[in-house]
């Protein structure tokens, strides 16, 4: 992991996105611009492409362009993209991570290639057997951790282990949770359910000194019950997914009551508040992006359709990482657990 001093440089992926290079310096602009000089960034990729987004005007005092040739846009394979496209913006700006120039990366582009190039590029923490991302998702209390958000489809029960161990540390260091919840997502909460992987998962998770709560299945995630949900990557993604439809369902159900009937209208109006709170709670670009944990270094990644806002968010989550020592914490919890 690159040493750090006083000042983080947070090296950007100006290429990255549906909406690249405009959201993103957009973003990065609005970020210096509040930050006040506590923190720099670096804008990773085409030197031309970044100065015409800036239209003309001079980066922000403390931020630089640092010059990569190639894009990995969202529709190439990331394994052979990082073979192909070694001077891309995802490659130079986890480079800089892994020389030191810079302190995280933070992209809003090719899921895969940055997850993989963040795992090859920075390497994964001793006695991580795979790194994972995590995803904060709202409940009737506070927000929880799911992981593996998507990122490992097939996980042994070593992996699924060390998911708990990471996500445990995140919430006490990023969320400032004692002692966080840690649960297993199972159809059931008796110790004997699920498949074999599952069932030696939760033999090891509660032989540690996590504080293991047990299974917890589907309906139990939303009540708050843990801090930290585990599963594999498959089943997490179809969670994820299935949450991220729900406030659009909401919107619709309310709007098509609404034109009901008068009554209809009227219900509307008093829920609208309510539901503007719970959709904002379900934003995006609230929590502006999800980690990578469990490589020597921080890198976050964004949803393709970030926004300005999005993006700034992303920014501060990465300098807050770096300043609180995410993944040294992470690093010293996974070899105390393993000892």
């Amino acid at each position: 992991m690159p040493s750090q001093d006083s000042y983080t440089v947070v090296a950007l992926d100006a290429m990255g996105g549906d909406y690249a290079p405009a959201n993103v310096v957009a973003g990065a602009v609005d970020a210096m611009r509040e930050a006040g000089g506590r923190f720099g960034i670096a804008l990773v990729g085409r030197r031309d492409a970044i100065e015409s987004a800036l239209g003309g005007r001079a980066c922000p005092d403390g931020c630089t362009i640092a010059h990569a040739s190639e894009v990995i846009t969202m529709d190439d394979a990331p394994t052979a993209a990082l073979k192909t496209k070694r001077d891309s913006s995802i490659s130079i700006g986890l480079g800089m991570v892994r020389e030191g120039t810079a302190h995280a990366f933070v992209s809003a582009g090719n899921t895969g290639a940055v997850f993989s190039a963040s795992t090859l590029i920075l390497g994964r923490l001793e006695g991580v057997g795979r790194p994972t991302i995590g995803t904060l998702i709202p409940t009737a209390v506070k927000p929880c951790l799911l992981l593996d958000a998507g990122a490992n489809v097939d996980c042994r029960p070593d992996h699924l282990f060390e998911f708990g161990v990471m996500g445990s540390v995140f919430m006490t260091t990023m969320q400032g949770r004692t002692a966080p919840r840690v649960g297993l997502l199972n159809i059931g909460e008796e110790k004997s359910k699920g498949g074999e992987v599952v069932q030696e998962a939760y033999a090891r998770l509660a032989a540690s000194s996590l504080n293991f709560a047990g299974n917890v299945e589907g309906r139990d995630v939303l009540t708050g019950v843990v801090d930290v949900v585990v599963c594999d990557g498959f089943v997490g993604n179809v969670l994820l997914k299935f949450g991220e439809s729900v406030p659009g369902f909401l919107k619709a159900r309310f709007t098509d009551l609404a034109g009901r009937s008068l009554g209809g209208k009227l219900v509307g109006l008093v829920a609208r508040n309510s539901l503007r709170s719970v959709m904002k709670e379900l934003d995006y670009q609230e929590y502006g992006g999800v980690p990578v944990l469990g490589v020597r270094g921080v890198s976050i990644i964004g949803h393709g359709g970030s926004t300005p806002k999005a993006i700034k968010n992303m920014i501060f989550r990465a300098e807050e990482m770096v300043a609180r020592r995410l993944p040294a914490n992470i690093q010293d919890a996974i070899k105390k657990q393993h000892a």
